[in-house]
């Protein structure tokens, strides 16, 4: 474990929905429509030093729309396109679960289902992050409960520039980290 001066901060964004435009089982290059301000959101959170995470609940996998290896090849596609803007996802999670799932072996509630927090806890294990300033900007109440859960803040992104969202939490980290130091 590390220790608290060694944690870093993080953002946590949900994919369909903050990164691209929600069409429902987005698992191709060609269903990615970017949201405004992406890569400068991302690479806001890669010069502040924190870390920049993906959290994904993909039910198409259960679905049988597509399969898990498509899933890592759009994040493996997307991270490729952010990299070329100068923007970094230090790490995808994705849940391929669902309950009602049409492929038995997706068939099960899973932890890491949002609005379960497995997913964020993962990261959250496998990184030094400091939850205090830690955040999920998600579109979804299952988002905001899945924050909640983790111990984390939520934040619901409602449409507009994603770095405008991401500069005022970097802001009020930065507020919250200069009256610590008085």
């Amino acid at each position: 474990m590390a220790d608290a001066k060694s944690l870093k901060p993080a953002i946590f964004f949900d994919r369909d929905g903050v990164l691209h435009k929600d069409i429902g089982y987005a698992h191709r290059p060609a269903d990615i429509e970017w949201s405004l301000g992406v890569a400068e959101a991302i690479k806001s959170v890669n010069e502040a030093g924190a870390f920049a995470f993906v959290v994904t609940n993909q039910s198409g996998v259960a679905r049988g729309r597509f399969g898990e290896r498509d899933v890592r090849a759009l994040h493996d596609w997307m991270s490729a396109r952010l990299e070329s803007h100068g923007a970094r996802i230090d790490a995808f999670e994705y849940c391929p679960y669902h309950r009602f799932a049409l492929v038995p072996a997706y068939r099960r509630d899973s932890f890491d289902r949002k609005p379960n927090p497995g997913m964020l806890l993962s990261l959250m294990s496998r990184f030094p992050v400091d939850p205090a300033r830690a955040v999920l900007i998600g579109d979804k109440s299952s988002d905001l409960a899945a924050a909640r859960a983790a111990g984390i803040q939520g934040m619901v992104y409602r449409g507009g520039c994603l770095n405008d969202l991401v500069l005022e939490i970097l802001a009020e980290w930065q507020r919250r980290r200069s009256t610590d130091d008085d």
